[in-house]
């Protein structure tokens, strides 16, 4: 099972390490290395997340996010993103992007560097969105009840993330401006930047988010049709007609994976550059973390962990909701990556020990439940 699950992040680890040593010795073999640990070790939350999302899709769309999904994952963000992100902020064609990023790596980091606030906002306002309208809901397994409970109450309120998550990015964009201003002013004209980007991560949540949304509660109407169809076709002996609309639903919660693989892979992105910034060496090292990460969410689904922890979805989320937070903060502070990744860590490490403890007291409940039937039967 493990080998089955994990044997293609393995191959291309063993690929990726050695084409590394072939591109640049062992200096590049130990720099992709560790960029695939701090890749890992920054997304383990978007696993779990990913994978409360996965558990509703078949077999087949479980491939698809782990084959077209990892090419677009590695490819898509850890190679041309980067790319096409210095391509827009310096208003360069793509072919001289490329040029500039095999070149003059120099110059291709401080030009990433410097479209920062805008892909910090971007990813920011998208995970911030996740986050609280997890928190909002109303749910009937609660973690940390005291802040969940009063806040799932808030959350009938509507549109009530929506108005936070704007008041954030106000807030923000504000106080990067004022910031700007009383040190000479050199990002001031990015204060403007940074309010796009916030509004274009918060309007592409609600359009990915909303459609796959919309085809996932007509998906579970449709399972409902086709159950009732099943127990028709057992009273008549007919053959009841096959389900389409499931891979309509499944496309469109792929679409959102996607989106949210990319917010959270931000960070990631630009953390890397603290180690190095040949962008060969980064697309090796954090697609190979990437590689672990979607295994480790065909994992999760499979062993049907989120079902057994059930504090794990929630310590996720709440490592999303300090990413957001680490997003927008690093528009005018930086923050070591150290730090991001352990934040994350932490939390699901907290929830997933909490998810024990409650496995634990439940057990002991129900051995205490069968001693008591035992005692009244015996008398």
């Amino acid at each position: 099972m493990l080998l089955k699950t994990f044997g293609w992040s393995f191959a291309v680890t063993a690929l990726g390490l050695v084409a590394a040593a072939f591109y640049g010795g062992w200096t590049a073999f130990g720099l992709v290395a560790i960029l695939a640990v701090l890749e890992i070790s920054l997304s383990f939350d978007n696993a779990v997340v990913n994978a409360g999302i996965l558990k509703k899709m078949n077999a087949f769309w479980q491939k698809i996010f782990l084959t077209v999904g990892v090419l677009i994952a590695v490819f898509g963000m850890r190679l041309v993103f980067p790319v096409v992100i210095v391509a827009i902020s310096a208003k360069l064609g793509p072919i001289e992007a490329v040029d500039l990023a095999l070149n003059n790596k120099d110059r291709y980091q401080e030009l990433v560097t410097d479209a920062h606030p805008a892909i910090a906002a971007f990813g920011g306002m998208f995970l911030l969105m996740i986050f609280l309208d997890f928190i909002f809901e109303d749910r009937d397994i609660q973690w940390l009840r005291w802040i969940e409970r009063p806040l799932a109450k808030l959350g009938k309120v509507d549109m009530l993330s929506v108005c936070i998550a704007l008041i954030a990015l106000l807030i923000t964009s504000f106080t990067f401006a004022t910031h700007a201003h009383q040190h000479g002013g050199a990002h001031a004209d990015k204060a403007q930047t940074v309010l796009i980007a916030g509004i274009a991560g918060l309007i592409t949540y609600m359009v990915v988010g909303g459609l796959s949304g919309y085809f996932e509660d007509k998906l579970e109407e449709e399972e409902e049709r086709e159950h009732e169809e099943e127990e028709e076709a057992a009273r008549t002996g007919r053959q009841k007609p096959a389900i389409v609309l499931a891979g309509q639903a499944a496309f469109f919660m792929f679409l959102y994976l996607e989106v949210l693989d990319a917010s959270f892979s931000f960070d990631g992105v630009i953390g890397a550059f603290a180690i190095t910034n040949d962008i060969v060496l980064m697309a090796l090292g954090l697609g190979i973390g990437a590689m672990y990460v979607r295994s480790l969410t065909v994992y999760l689904v499979r062993q049907g962990t989120l079902d057994e922890y059930v504090y794990l979805e929630h310590g996720a989320h709440y490592a999303i909701g300090a990413l957001a937070v680490i997003l927008m903060i690093t528009i005018q502070y930086e923050i070591n990556e150290v730090i991001t990744g352990l934040v994350g860590v932490v939390l699901i490490a907290w929830s997933f020990f909490s998810s024990v403890r409650r496995n634990r007291a439940l057990a002991a409940e129900g051995e205490g439940t069968g001693e008591k039937a035992e005692v009244s039967s015996g008398v």
